[in-house]
């Protein structure tokens, strides 16, 4: 798979990164090397998976090292993205043996974070797999850490919801219940047409239904997407059966108490989309470690 790592996920995590540095090295650095390590020792560290997953995150560990110093090299052996199995060496990592030692909290807290997203990830995806249902991620994500935790849904195969509130239009229920506090007895479907009066033309506009009904009203002003919320399987059958009927150009995305296992009864209802908070906030760090000679 191609994947890559943007200006924008690379500026993320040089924001992270001083923050990440500071509170682990302070102000005087790593005082047990600095007692027992001479200055120019030279030392070469693997990266080694110690449990199956996928990877993510490399070129965030690679920063590290380049802040603490520019010497230090990291020769990767496999990329963000790809299998690992228990024991897969992730890359070699030479240099001066205290910039290998002060940065390697530091590096292994990214890899096995992000890693531990993309493996997630990768179970969804597998389990939606041979249906139409795509497996997406939403905001439910660390503060500060969303780039490069939808970095991490695209090394497992996911796909990236929109990444903020400024790069979106997602009419949700509290927005609806708001609008019509001011503009009683209107229907969703106007709701959609308020929306696209000021949205501009490059951004889909999605509205959130938790009922048939509501799905109706809503595919009549014609959204790009429909969210389907917390519905059962059967519900969301009928959803698709609808939509094909009424409007067979919009999408329909289940959201809401979806699991691992669940989500492949739910993609094959035959939903376009399915979008799963925990892929972000919920996901097990994979162990990774750092193998000395």
């Amino acid at each position: 798979m191609s994947l890559s790592f943007s200006p924008e996920e690379r500026e993320a995590a040089e924001r992270l990164l001083e923050m990440a540095l500071a509170e682990d090295l302070g102000t005087v650095g790593d005082l047990t090397s600095q007692a027992l390590i001479p200055i120019d020792m030279p030392g070469t560290v693997n990266v080694v998976a110690r449990a199956d997953g996928i990877l993510a995150g490399s070129p965030v560990a690679r920063l590290v090292f380049d802040r603490l110093d520019s010497t230090v090299t990291w020769q990767a052996h496999v990329d963000d993205g790809a299998r690992l199995t228990r024991g897969t060496v992730v890359a070699s990592v030479a240099g001066p043996l205290r910039a290998l030692l002060g940065g390697e909290r530091t590096a292994l807290n990214f890899l096995t974070h992000l890693s531990g997203v993309a493996t997630l990830t990768r179970k969804f995806v597998d389990a939606a797999a041979g249906t139409r249902a795509v497996i997406r991620d939403t905001r439910k994500t660390l503060p500060g850490w969303r780039r490069l935790e939808k970095y991490a849904v695209r090394a497992g195969g996911g796909t990236n919801h929109r990444m903020g509130l400024a790069d979106g239009c997602l009419i949700k229920d509290n927005h609806l219940a708001a609008w019509r506090s001011a503009n009683p007895n209107r229907t969703i479907a106007e709701a959609v047409a308020e929306a696209r009066k000021h949205v501009p033309k490059n951004i889909p506009v999605e509205v959130e239904v938790d009922t048939l009904e509501q799905l109706a009203d809503a595919l009549s002003g014609s959204p790009d997407i429909v969210l389907l919320d917390n519905m059962e399987v059967p519900a969301l059958r009928e959803c698709v059966k609808l939509r094909d009927r009424l409007a067979p150009g919009v999408s329909l995305e289940a959201s809401g108490g979806i699991r691992l296992a669940n989500v492949a009864e739910i993609a094959a209802a035959g939903v376009d989309r399915i979008s799963v908070g925990g892929l972000t906030h919920s996901a097990p760090a994979l162990d990774l470690a750092f193998d000395w000679p």
